[in-house]
């Protein structure tokens, strides 16, 4: 079987534990990005098995339908709201996608980003290159009041570290989110504005979808401190489209830490927040270690010997069984 691997922009996949587990099959690993479909089917022509990193190549119906020879569809995580399953079912392609991810590894990012907007860590480290010695004062975490929007895997982490560090940590969010953050210790904001208002970090960790995109808006942000830093290692539609750029040029909040962009990825420095020098920008790195690798593609190199075997597994459009 021939196997094609897009988007490994690292090269990692042949370096992975679970890689010898595809010897005798053919594998093609595509490093570059790419966004055109055609360009993308006449990658994938000769291939069976399509191996998605994430969400870094969508997979509309106007791509599925020039798939020739694709039978199966691996996807590292769970989310798949970027693959058109009802098209690929119609087309007889299998999607599987298992594993939960690694949500050390985002919380983890996250504290980089804080602990780097706050320190001023990028511009030191460029001025200490170009000869320089100490050219800011930081600002530390101790004392400040930490936001937590919502309360879950990776939420309750970097609450958890925010309180290691002595900040007072206040979360929001549903109901299940402040009554896990509440049972855990933690404060919960009196209001939504409360939390924004008073809050020195807000720190995002919801999932996008139809009800909380754009749930973070031009007013929430317009509440928050001008000494206030927003973090965004989550998904970048949370945050209302260009309301962020407008309330940075406007000083409120005063900063921002981000690892998502609407359109990734983000190529050449083309993004408005690239050009801020009160944003501290990440190119989507939340999930980007080994462990975690090692994770989401283990799940689907199994899925695919287990299809190949004629077990499929994690399969998200199980009526395409039937119709095979």
């Amino acid at each position: 079987m021939k196997i094609a691997v897009i988007d490994d922009y690292q090269n990692a996949f042949k370096t992975l534990k679970c890689f010898p587990k595809l010897s005798g099959h053919e594998v093609v690993v595509f490093t570059d990005p790419e966004t055109n479909l055609d360009k993308i089917a006449e990658r994938l022509k000769d291939a069976d098995a399509v191996v998605l990193t994430q969400q870094r190549t969508f997979f509309p119906r106007a791509l599925i339908e020039k798939l020739t020879n694709v039978k199966v569809i691996g996807q590292t995580g769970r989310a798949a709201a970027h693959i058109d399953l009802q098209a690929c079912t119609e087309k007889g392609i299998v999607v599987s996608a298992g594993g939960s991810g690694n949500s050390n590894a985002t919380a983890e990012l996250t504290w980089g980003l804080i602990l780097s907007a706050l320190r001023n860590l990028p511009f030191e480290v460029s001025r200490l290159k170009q000869g320089h010695w100490q050219s800011t004062v930081g600002i530390g975490v101790n004392g400040k009041t930490l936001g937590i929007y919502a309360y879950g895997k990776i939420g309750s982490i970097v609450a958890g570290v925010g309180k290691a560090f002595g900040a007072r940590v206040v979360c929001w969010g549903r109901e299940g989110s402040t009554g896990r953050a509440q049972a855990a210790g933690f404060e919960i904001a009196k209001s939504r504005e409360e939390l924004f208002a008073e809050a020195d970090i807000v720190s995002l960790h919801l999932p996008l979808n139809k009800d909380t995109r754009s749930i973070v808006t031009r007013d929430d942000l317009a509440r928050m401190k001008p000494t206030a830093l927003i973090v965004n290692a989550s998904r970048s539609g949370l945050i209302a489209k260009v309301a962020l750029e407008e309330a940075l040029k406007t000083g409120r909040p005063g900063r921002a830490a981000v690892d998502v962009y609407d359109t990734e990825p983000v190529l050449g420095a083309d993004h408005p927040l690239l050009k801020m020098d009160n944003v501290t920008c990440t190119p989507h790195l939340g999930y980007v270690t080994r462990e975690s690798y090692e994770e989401y593609y283990g799940v689907v190199v199994d899925d695919i010997v287990a299809f190949t075997a004629g077990k499929p597994a994690h399969v998200l459009n199980p009526e395409v069984l039937g119709k095979k």
